[in-house]
């Protein structure tokens, strides 16, 4: 991958399991319900405009009286936002320390900048990064080119010497033609076997445990 001095992660389902199952399966009854809920009303589009810097509670009032029969299960999608987070995915965050000893090692994320300080808050691995780029604070969301640009410029990197981590097909297309060298993390992606065979992580790095 020639001269590699960066590593750039996206967060949700690459470093932080996060889903609004594992709140709305405590709200509704049944699966098909949740399901509806979650296709029809709070949808993934609904859900983007935050991530771009629309303010949560305009978000939520919108939502509200489009669909004033799910107002309280609206409401819960924020309220309860904590519920949604599911942990962090181990085998990939434990790859961060490793790598940030060789590399330096960045954040670009589709994520609301009101809710992300509460993962901040949670999870020690955002210490060792070296900055982030929230598409809330910046009111733009990938897969727009123009957000990869600020991280660029921002911390001073060249995209092909960076290497970046997205669970979205259309976000590593972006990165792509912007020169990134990119990991398109899918579920039979093995990241820390990929990263060894690369050589972009040591082969002495010890494996992770395996999951139970």
């Amino acid at each position: 991958m020639g001269q590699l001095k960066n590593i750039v992660f996206d967060f949700g389902g690459v470093l932080i399991d996060w889903s609004p199952v594992y709140l709305y399966r405590q709200v509704f009854e049944t699966e098909e319900e949740m399901n509806y809920f979650l296709e029809h009303v709070c949808r993934y589009d609904w859900n983007l405009l935050q991530d771009a810097g629309r303010p949560l509670d305009e978000g939520i009032r919108l939502l509200q009286e489009k669909h004033p029969e799910y107002a309280e299960e609206i409401g819960y999608y924020y309220g309860r936002w904590d519920e949604m987070l599911g942990g962090t995915i181990e085998k990939n965050v434990r790859l961060v320390e490793p790598l940030k000893a060789r590399y330096r090692v960045y954040g670009l994320t589709n994520w609301s900048a009101e809710t992300l300080p509460l993962a901040m808050e949670r999870y020690d691995f955002f210490s060792l990064l070296d900055g982030i780029v929230v598409s809330g604070e910046e009111k733009i969301v990938k897969p727009d080119p123009a957000l990869y640009r600020i991280l660029l410029e921002r911390y001073g990197l060249k995209a092909e010497e960076s290497l970046f981590i997205d669970d979205n097909a259309a976000n590593i297309e972006t990165a792509e033609i912007l020169g990134f060298h990119t990991v398109h993390l899918t579920p039979d992606l093995d990241l820390e076997a990929f990263l060894k065979e690369q050589g972009i992580l040591s082969k002495e790095t010890p494996k992770a445990p395996a999951q139970v």
